[in-house]
């Protein structure tokens, strides 16, 4: 018993179940041996083991019946199922049957030899065991008279009970069938009434009525009754009728029983016969071969032969014959059911059982969509190779989106070949090799089921995508579909909506005209092809062989002997499909003149009547094919008497039946009117090429003979007549129709509708385009000044941006909002579907029209061509498309939004707001989005931006996108490679190219966004370049220039599509790929760039094209040196340095799209295969570049569109590109720089600051010559390190993957360049430090020897007067003692020899150096050297210009405006030039040392340097030049110097130095003479005499350095984190305080301004956060904490003596402190302390000493803290931000680039040139151009460096190559400078002693936050 097989097995059986837990579950909810509510409950359970525990105690419950069916669905699921486990019934006959069966069943040898051909065979154990399976001799069709009487029994009981009319609750499915229900018995004239009685007598197609309870089941196999719902005669259904028949579906679907009724019944059979090993010789399916009892199916089931392609739902449904007009309930009640409900419910639970198997299920509601079929998944990267059948809808969906032709092939794939063979222990095969028995594995569904239920999961949407891309296939399109999930059959009227088809008619052929219409509204003649009862030839095969042309053969319709085609039909029965012939106007080659529709009726007209109906009404003709006419099938006919639609009959004949045929079609022909010609006869000896040969003929014929025509559209009349459902009759379809036909009711000329409807997009936005192109490139300008121009220019584009805003909204476009803004989501889609098919459908009219009136105007026309030409430009104008309504929409929003700008318009009154959200909407939805609008060659830009700001915040701000586009020449196919790789919808054949650039949205599955990098691909499609109808125009290589700079530049992959047949095109389409690349490399964005070739269709293409593809790689570097030249850039280029380029892997060749001659040509599969490829290998790509490369964001992406927009816009590209995001990574990479040059100048200046402590602690016998030669060395290790820590700073910051490194890869060279520079600046910085530190130790030696000496004699003389003081009588008072110590000390200063230092006269000596100078410079020289005065005259004298300082004798006019510049520049050089002498001197001094002579020598070099590098060649000086401007120069050094020698002199006075010793020595001498304990007092001494100076030098090395690193790491930082950042917070501060005297100071001497600012703002930083207390108290407790660790230092402590003591201490500080000598050695005079006291008392002292210099510090206030620090933070920070230093050759603007030995030069910001003192030399009045206006304008410019020559000023770069002038990326870019000029026009004047400027009244508008906004956006600050 199986329940307790179950309660035995109980563990076993869970687990095994637990290997596929869901899968079971599945699969008894679709067999209905659970309740949907059961499975609902169990799917809730989390625990796997728990919900199949659950499942079985549920089956249990179900009794005997449930739990054998439970097991019976178990061994069909699993293969190895143990046979103790099986349901008690089958085990036997399983293990009989199991070495024979194919599939479950064997094979018979005698019915396949008797009638290969037949449908039906019988299988061995119903032959040999009759007593035990029913016996089929019935089946053998050449003897039908031969089958004996059948009694009713069921074939599970032999014995013959319970009968057919009563069937067993229980066992409801072993039901056994009775002759007189089996279909193939309807042949027997001598029982007619088992043709469709149901017991009670005939059923003719004139019966009136039919009682319901005896009604079979299926409605299809009684004749059509006229009160049938569904019958040609009969009324239309009623509502109460559809009530009832949805109110009975709840039983079918809860208990799964399918009734197995007419053609259903038959698909069963067919399938379990299948499974027996009888493989009929079908059509599709075993209903077109023959018709089987169900009782087969049952018998074959109890062999236990299901595979998973046949599921045990089917079971059930063979137990019912059409007599069992009942079903079972639960409770096992016999329920009579009327009969549409039972077909209706039988066809849901087929439905269910198949969706199941396909894991469809949960898209039978929520259906499934286009998106999220295109989305990207790891599946994308897979093979599509089915292995489940859940996997077939997949693989067909995506083989059919991607166009390839197996997309209907259903098979599963295998695993390995050996895998059902197992070894034993010994490697011995055990089990048998060979066997019939295929693996259950490759079970399958039939490739229309799969189709039908796909169909009936997808959207309207996606199956309009299906049936288009079915349609590209050539495959037949599914005109009806039948009723799966409603009671009625679908006509696919909208799913047919979008396929347009061209073809060539015959009576066009000599016009070489064509015709390109919409395929449902093309009328045609339409043939139908039907069979009637059974047949051994396929239908679909011989229709296939009829509508394919000579050598060309296509499966149109799958047919038997296609892959799966054999695989039984569980739910396709009752499609109708249709496939079409269209002429190509080839005469001998076409097989019809005019296109043709052909329909196939899947199934027997006699079950699927309605669908029969409806061919006959809509048909030219109907062909029924058939093997023998009973009088069943002759009472079936005769009911088309009277129809108009001729009938034909296709005969297969059979021996046994043609006679009888015969006779009943003689007898049908007078009711038909049928001739002789239609019937045709396919006799046994002739091949099938015969009938396709009759069959061409007769079809010849009835198109000759002027047949009906019809069009699908108007088909939907008649079958809305019939009852039959249209997909389009819906309310969503319905309603957005109504919106749509109100817009295209009123077009008719589309030329005229544009210019009347869509008025802003005609030439006011071709005038617009045109102005602000001009802005850029000032083409126009003549003699007007740049900025007036602009000015006009700008006037001029507010004055079109008014006229557009005044235009009111056109009725068309009022109903185009309302429709895209007021509908539903759904109902907006299928608004811009139906306005999509309105358009085409018009525009294919117009331009059909206008074609042949071109045509017809050439011929009789000649040579006129003016007529020619506005005619083409009207074919031009003739296209409209959505994308027409949207471009007006973003150009009504373009114009509100320019008249909120310009203050015109406020926010309150805005009407369009709202329109991006609707367009992001609509890119969210899949619609291509415009980019570039190609009829004005434009970005509508602030359009653009707010769409794309729309959907970045609708995505929730994830948004990063891969950018793929592709480029190539005009119609090779590029939108249909991206819609085929991607499934996009970009227009391609609606009668016209693409125009401009569209960009479409793929969603990237979230499991695989991490993996690819990205949340979406956005596809970019663009115009094919060398487009022919702008050939003509003299830009139109500029054109595609532009537009392929553009898409590479906003890609991340870009294709470079080419066809193989035109190699000069494809040279063109290069020249304009290399030129964008190379701006790209410039600008330092290189996308990866694929070449696909198309048209190669041979195998070895790639291997035989290596040598072409060299000689390409050739061709591309010659282009990219000529692109170079072009771009003005001078080094030699290759392509491999703009790109990287692999010819083996970026060169794809792909063959033909068609496979034949269009029209009729299918896809080339080996189109399809070679695209998706493609496709794998740049998901690859894309997977493999995520980690090295950050993807865009939509903002990001935006700012890309701005700026290679504005740079393409001007004509010169690189030098014109500005990009934001450039910009931010350029920035962050100069701050990230900066911080680890201030780490290494740290380093550096802490290293120095040591090192020169160290050097001022040794002593001069320690500095010898090899001490400089080991710093030297030391000094190159430090550096190389710092330098090495540096770069690899750099390389790791580059390999981090920071947000857009790659756009600053080409800047890492200059940064790396910029570390070497550094490194060479601090080297030659700390040599020179240390020599001279070690020079002014060695200079002291001499004073400190003497020194010591002279301390040593006074120690000795107060060692005496101590002496002799002690040994008088009395003690001395303290008075007493103090005059003794005066006397002596007075006594010993005047026996001393003390000798001064000399002084020296330093200005001779700076003369003679001077003199030494010039000595080689003539007489002239000498003399004037001669003659001039004191060195020291010169101090107090400034500097003045004379005439006779140029020498102007080169210039043969010296006019004065020459010599005002040359007078200007030679200023402006002496100025710079004394100013960087002052701060050498200044430094010297600094260092209070005394003066060396290589101080004057070092001056005169720099002089000299400077002269040679910035004037020779510019300005010719005279020799009275040089003399003076030395002169002054080392006059005023001289007069400085002389100062600081006469200051070290005093410093280091003997006599001075031991004054300042006396109280210290009379302290010591009065302590020991009255003997107190002097180790604390020497402690004091030492504290506040050693230490405190000690320490207050060491503050005043440290402090400063401190004070930048805090500075740069507070939260003011990142105003000096780069020199952009410092631009933008200096001109923000000036501009809220606007003060001119301040803006003065910032223009004309920016280095002065920017020192003073810093040093302010370092004095109020500290002021107002009171920081300055903080650092040094840090600064000092550092040192503290160092001097107590080397107080209490063992070796400190464990000294003998206070020498050795100190001696230590010294040591162990020497790099910190330099600790005064003198007072030392007064501190060891008479010191015999303890060593740990003196120590400790030390200690008592220092909190005293700290807070000591604490207070000093403090006492000295914010600003003079500053003036006491050796090393100057100010001066340290100026380094950070003002850079190199150079300024704008034209405005004087400072560079902004990061480093310090950067190749370019450039500012975010130029000025007006007046600001910097610049005039007219004819009116006298301020120059107001700008620079960044100038180099993009016409005008030329004159200067000392083009010496005076007129010079273009765009080619400035000839002189000034390191500069890189950018133009301003807007009008509105320099408003800040235009502001600051209106503002101080004439104090500027004033203090230049010019004339105002006359500004143009444009900068007078400019409000001060205008200006702002303009710096924020310059500095990218937003």
């Amino acid at each position: 018993m199986a329940f307790e097989t179950i309660r035995q097995g109980r563990e076993r059986l869970i687990a095994l179940l637990l290997t596929t837990p869901d899968p079971v579950l599945d699969e008894v909810a679709s067999l209905g041996i659970v309740t949907e509510e059961e499975y609902e409950a169990l799917e809730k359970l989390a625990e796997p083991r728990e919900r199949i525990r659950r499942l079985l105690i549920k089956i249990q419950r179900k009794g005997e019946r449930g739990c054998e069916q439970f097991l019976e669905c178990l061994q069909s699921l699993f293969p190895d199922f143990p046979p103790d486990l099986q349901p008690p019934g089958r085990r036997c006959v399983t293990q009989t049957n199991d070495a024979e069966s194919l599939e479950g069943g064997a094979f018979s040898e005698k019915n396949e030899a008797e009638n290969p051909e037949a449908a039906v065979t019988l299988g061995t154990n119903e032959l040999e065991n009759p007593g035990g399976a029913t016996s089929l001799e019935k089946n053998d069709l050449e003897n039908p008279e031969n089958t004996p009487p059948h009694e009713e029994n069921d074939l599970g009981n032999p014995d013959g009970s319970p009968s057919s009319g009563e069937i067993d609750p229980q066992n409801s499915e072993d039901a056994t069938s009775s002759e007189k229900n089996d279909p193939e018995k309807l042949e027997e004239p001598e029982k007619p009434e088992t043709m469709l009685s149901s017991g009670k007598g005939v059923v003719t197609p004139n019966s009136a009525t039919t009682p319901i309870k005896d009604e079979p089941e299926n409605p299809g196999t009684a004749l059509p009754s006229k009160n049938d719902p569904e019958s040609p005669g009969g009324a239309r259904s009623s509502e109460k009728d559809a009530a009832a028949v949805s109110s009975k579906r709840a039983d079918f679907e809860g208990s799964g029983n399918i009734p197995s009724h007419g053609e259903e019944g038959k698909t069963a059979a067919g399938k379990g016969t299948i499974e027996d090993g009888v493989i009929p010789d079908l059509d599709v399916s075993m209903p077109e071969s023959r018709a089987e009892s169900p009782g087969i199916a049952s018998s074959v089931e109890r062999n236990g032969a299901e595979t998973p392609g046949a599921g045990a739902s089917v079971e059930k449904s063979r137990a019912e014959t059409p007599e069992d007009s009942v079903s079972v309930d639960r409770s096992g009640t016999e329920v009579p059911e009327t009969s549409p409900n039972k077909v209706h419910a039988g066809r849901r639970g087929a439905v269910k059982t198949v969706l199941s198997k396909l894991r469809l299920r949960k898209f039978r509601n929520g259906k499934l969509r286009l998106r999220d079929l295109l989305e990207i998944s790891p599946e994308s990267l897979k093979d599509w190779t089915p292995y489940v059948l859940g996997d077939l809808p997949w693989h067909f969906l995506r083989k059919l989106m991607a166009l390839n032709g197996t997309a209907r092939s259903t098979s599963l794939g295998q695993g390995t070949s050996d895998e059902d063979t197992s070894e034993d222990e010994e490697g011995r095969v055990s089990g048998d090799v060979f066997s019939l028995r295929e693996d259950k594995s490759r079970a399958s569904l039939h490739p229309l089921d799969v189709l039908c239920a796909v169909l009936l999961c997808s959207d309207s949407f996606l199956q309009q995508e299906i049936l288009s891309k079915m349609s590209m296939c050539q495959f037949a399109l599914p005109l009806l579909l039948p009723a799966l999930d409603t009671p009625k059959c679908t006509l696919m009227l909208w799913a047919m909506r979008d396929i347009v088809r061209k073809w060539r008619p015959h009576s066009l052929a000599d016009s070489r005209g064509f015709r390109a219409e919409s395929l449902v509204l093309t009328s045609m003649p339409t043939i139908s092809f039907v069979r009637l009862g059974s047949c051994s030839f396929s239908k679909s095969k011989l229709l296939n062989e009829v509508l394919s042309p000579s050598q060309q053969h296509h499966d149109f319709f799958i047919h038997r002997d296609m892959d799966s085609g054999n695989v039984p039909r569980e739910i396709a029965d009752g499609l109708v499909e249709i496939s079409w012939y269209f002429p190509a106007g080839r005469e001998n080659l076409d097989l019809f003149p005019e296109p043709i529709a052909v329909t196939n009726l899947r199934g027997d007209i006699e079950s699927h009547w309605p669908q029969f109906s409806f061919l006959t009404e809509v048909s030219s003709a109907v062909f029924i094919v058939t093997e023998s006419i009973s009088e069943k099938e002759y009472a079936l006919l005769s009911s088309l008497q009277g129809s108009a639609t001729k009938y034909y009959f296709i005969l297969n004949s059979q021996a046994g039946k043609a006679k009888k045929t015969l006779g009943f079609l003689n007898i049908l022909a007078p009711l038909l009117d049928m001739k002789k010609s239609q019937l045709l006869v396919k006799e046994q000896s002739n091949n099938s090429a015969e009938l396709v040969k009759k069959l061409r003929s007769t079809l010849q014929g009835i198109m000759s003979s002027s047949p009906k025509s019809t069009s699908i559209q108007h088909m939907a009349v008649t079958a809305r007549e019939l009852g039959i459902q249209v997909d389009e009759d819906d309310g969503e379809c319905w309603t957005a129709l109504e919106h749509v036909q109100e817009i295209t009711s009123e077009i008719q000329d589309m030329a005229k509708y544009k210019r009347e409807m869509l008025r802003l997009q005609g030439d006011l936005w071709k005038n617009l385009a045109k102005v602000e192109k001009e802005l850029c490139r000032m083409k126009g300008q003549r003699d007007v000044s740049p900025e007036d121009y602009r000015s006009q220019l700008r006037e001029r584009w507010l004055e079109l941006r008014r006229q557009q805003n005044q235009c009111d909204l056109t009725s068309g476009m009022v109903k185009f909002i309302s429709g895209i803004g007021q509908l539903c989501p759904a109902e907006k889609h299928h608004f811009l579907k139906w306005m999509k098919f309105h358009l085409d459908h018009i525009a294919r009219g117009n331009l059909s029209s206008l074609r042949a009136e071109y045509k017809e105007k050439c011929r009789t026309l000649g040579d006129d061509t003016q007529q020619l030409a506005e005619l083409d430009e009207l074919i031009s104008a003739s296209s409209l498309g959505v994308e027409h309504f949207l471009r007006e929409l973003g150009q009504f929003y373009e114009a509100e939004c320019s008249m909120v700008k310009e203050r015109n318009l406020g926010n309150i009154q805005r009407q369009f707001v709202c329109l991006p959200g609707i367009a992001a909407d609509l890119m969210l939805e899949g619609f291509p989005m415009e980019l570039i609008d190609g009829d004005a060659a434009n970005i509508p830009l602030q359009w653009v931006t707010d769409v794309l700001t729309e959907l970045h915040a609708k995505l929730g701000g994830r948004s990063r996108m891969v950018v793929i586009t592709v480029l190539g020449v005009q119609s090779t196919g590029k939108s249909t490679l991206l819609n085929t790789m991607f499934g996009l919808q970009f227009a391609v054949s609606s009668g016209r190219c693409t125009r401009g650039a569209f960009m479409s949205l793929i969603k990237v599955a979230e499991n695989f966004q991490q993996e690819l990098g990205c949340d979406f691909i956005l596809v970019i499609d663009t115009e094919g370049l060398k487009a022919p109808e702008l050939a003509k125009l003299e830009d139109s290589y500029e054109h595609d220039n532009e537009l392929a700079t553009l898409v590479i530049g906003l890609s991340d992959i870009t294709i470079v599509n080419m066809a193989m047949e035109n190699a000069t095109e494809m040279k063109d389409v290069l020249q304009i790929v290399v030129h964008a690349f190379l701006r790209m490399e410039e600008i330092g964005h290189k996308p990866n760039c694929q070449f696909v070739h198309q048209n190669v269709s041979d195998v070895s293409a790639h291997e035989q094209n290596m040598r072409d593809r060299k000689h390409l790689l050739e061709q591309l570097d010659e282009m990219t040196k000529a692109a170079a030249r072009l771009e003005k850039q001078s080094r030699v280029m290759k392509f491999s340095d703009i790109m990287d380029y692999d010819p083996e892997k970026h060169s794809w060749y792909i063959p033909g799209l068609w496979h034949g001659v269009p029209p009729m040509a299918p896809v080339n599969m080996g189109y399809s295969e070679s695209v998706c490829e493609l496709k794998k290998y740049l998901l690859e790509f894309m997977r493999h570049r995520s980690p090295r490369r950050a993807s865009k964001n939509v903002p990001q992406f935006i700012k890309w569109v701005r700026s290679l927009w504005n740079a393409v816009k001007h004509e010169n590209f690189i030098f014109s590109f500005r990009n934001s995001l450039v910009a931010e990574a350029y920035t962050q990479l100069s701050v990230m720089y900066a911080e680890w040059e201030w780490d290494f100048r740290k380093e550096i200046h802490l290293w120095m600051s040591k090192t020169e402590t160290t050097i001022q602690n040794q002593s001069p016998d320690d500095l010898g010559p090899g001490t400089f030669e080991k710093l030297r060395l030391e000094i190159h290790q430090i550096l190389h390190s710092g330098e090495q820590k540096m770069l690899q700073s750099l390389q790791s910051y580059f390999e981090s993957g920071a947000g857009n490194l790659h756009l600053v890869e080409k800047y890492r060279e200059d940064f790396h360049r910029s570390v070497t520079f550094l490194r060479h600046e601090l080297e030659s910085h700390l040599l020179c430090k240390s020599e001279e530190a070690i020079r002014i130790q060695k200079g002291r030696s001499k004073i400190d020897h003497l020194q010591t000496g002279y301390m040593k004699t006074i120690e000795g003389k107060v060692d005496g007067l101590l002496r002799d003081c002690r040994e008088r009588d009395k003690a001395l008072k303290p008075y007493e003692l103090k005059r003794e110590f005066a006397k002596m000390w007075k006594e010993t200063l005047s026996e001393l020899p003390l000798e001064s230092l000399p002084l020296r006269q330093i200005h001779k000596d700076i003369h003679y150096q001077l003199c030494k100078d010039l000595e080689n410079r003539g007489s002239l020289v000498k003399q004037m050297l001669h003659k001039a005065q004191n060195l020291l005259t010169y101090q107090s004298k400034p500097f003045c210009m004379k005439k006779e300082y140029l020498d102007l004798a080169w210039h043969k006019a010296a006019v004065e405006f020459i010599t005002q510049q040359c007078t200007r520049e030679l200023e402006e050089f002496t100025k710079s030039l004394m100013e960087e002498c002052r701060k050498y001197v200044g430094q010297k001094v600094h260092s209070q040392g005394d003066y060396d002579q290589t101080y004057c020598r070092e001056l005169l070099w720099m002089i000299n340097q400077r002269l040679q590098e910035n004037v020779t060649g510019k300005i010719r000086i005279s020799a009275s030049f040089e003399v003076d401007l030395k002169l002054h120069i080392l006059g005023e050094a001289a007069s400085t110097f002389q100062k600081m020698h006469e200051d070290f002199l005093k410093k280091n006075d003997p006599q001075c130095r031991l004054e300042e010793l006396r109280p210290q020595y009379f302290s010591t001498f009065r302590d020991l003479y009255y003997e107190k304990d002097a180790c604390q007092k020497r402690a004091f001494d030492f504290s506040h005499q050693c230490l405190i100076p000690a320490l207050w030098e060491y503050m005043k090395k440290r402090l400063g350095i401190e004070i930048v690193d805090d500075f740069l790491s507070s939260g003011e930082s990142i105003e000096y984190g780069s020199r952009s950042f410092f631009q933008f917070t200096v001109q923000k501060k000036l501009l809220e305080e606007m003060d001119f005297n301040n803006y003065m100071k910032y223009v004309s001497n920016y280095e002065g301004f920017v020192k003073a600012w810093i040093q302010t703002c370092l004095i109020s930083h500290y002021r107002e956060t009171g920081g300055l207390g903080e650092l040094e108290r840090m600064v000092l407790a550092t040192i503290m904490k160092k001097i107590r660790d080397a107080l209490e230092s063992s070796e400190c402590q464990d000294t003998l003596t206070i020498s050795e003591f100190l001696e230590q201490f010294c040591q162990v500080m020497c790099k910190e402190l330099v600790i005064s000598k003198d007072n030392l050695e007064v501190i060891l005079f008479k010191n015999t302390a303890s060593v740990r006291q003196f120590s400790a008392d030390i200690q008592t002292f220092l909190p005293q000493v700290e807070e000591s210099i604490l207070l000093g510090w403090e006492e000295l206030g914010g600003e003079m803290v500053f003036t006491q620090l050796q090393f100057k933070p100010q001066d340290e920070i100026f380094k950070h931000v003002f850079g190199c230093g150079k300024q704008c050759p034209f405005c004087k603007v400072p560079c902004e680039a990061g480093g310090s030995d950067h190749k370019q030069h450039f500012a975010s910001v130029h000025r007006p040139k007046g600001l910097g003192g610049y005039s007219y030399e004819t009116t006298d009045r301020l120059v107001y151009s700008l620079c960044s206006s100038d180099v993009a304008s016409s005008k030329s410019f004159k200067n000392l460096n083009t010496a005076f020559k007129w010079h273009p000023y765009k080619d400035y770069r000839q002189f000034y190559p390191t500069w890189c002038i950018q133009p301003d990326p807007s009008i509105s870019a320099s408003d800040y400078w235009k502001f600051i000029f209106t503002k101080f026009n004439h104090q500027f004047a004033r203090e230049y002693n010019v004339q105002p400027a006359n500004l143009p009244p444009e900068w007078k508008k400019i409000t001060k936050e205008q200006a702002l906004q303009s710096i924020r956006e310059a500095f990218n600050m937003e």
